[in-house]
């Protein structure tokens, strides 16, 4: 006898990204995440570095430029992650979940804001600790926004996480004078 083909049974990773999606669904809350991964984009952080450098004096250009410096870095890395991996984006894959905005490119892992707004917010609080009431909330809304759009996988945003996490850290190593506070 033969058997009808079984469809596989989702990962733990495609069914959290599924019910993430759902809520994406709601316009109040879809419409945020859509604001948040929009400004994650670039636009709050090449503003953040352009006050950081007209009002942070010298050590806000230092800043500015090792955050602009950190984001090219990061830039070429998820880059050439996303070409090596090429998985498919969770709208692609996964039955019902849905892009609630347009992808900036094909790919999901990692996830290319997630990445930039970890690296971006280590160096940046590493200048100006005050700070972290902004950047850690917004950084963390951006990683959601991806799962909730149907952009990345959890597993694309953790992986992002880590690999951020990792290259601020490195870049902070890397300039004298600039001490990690956490």
């Amino acid at each position: 006898m033969i058997q009808p083909p079984v469809a596989p049974h989702p990962t733990l990773d495609a069914r959290l990204c599924s019910r993430a999606n759902r809520w994406g669904t709601r316009r109040a809350i879809g419409r945020f995440f859509a604001v948040v991964s929009r400004l994650g984009d670039g636009m709050f952080w090449y503003a953040s570095m352009a006050a950081l450098a007209i009002f942070g004096g010298a050590r806000g250009l230092q800043a500015s430029v090792h955050m602009a410096a950190t984001g090219l870095s990061a830039l070429l890395l998820y880059r050439a992650l996303k070409g090596w991996t090429k998985r498919p984006r969770p709208f692609r894959a996964c039955p019902g979940v849905i892009a609630h905005v347009p992808p900036l490119d094909e790919f999901s892992f990692p996830s290319g804001h997630t990445l930039q707004a970890v690296a971006f917010t280590l160096v940046a609080l590493a200048y100006f600790p005050v700070l972290a009431a902004v950047l850690m909330p917004f950084t963390v809304l951006v990683a959601l926004s991806r799962v909730v759009l149907g952009l990345h996988y959890p597993s694309d945003v953790l992986a992002a996480c880590v690999i951020g996490g990792a290259l601020g850290s490195l870049s902070l190593y890397a300039v004298q004078g600039v001490s990690f506070w956490l």
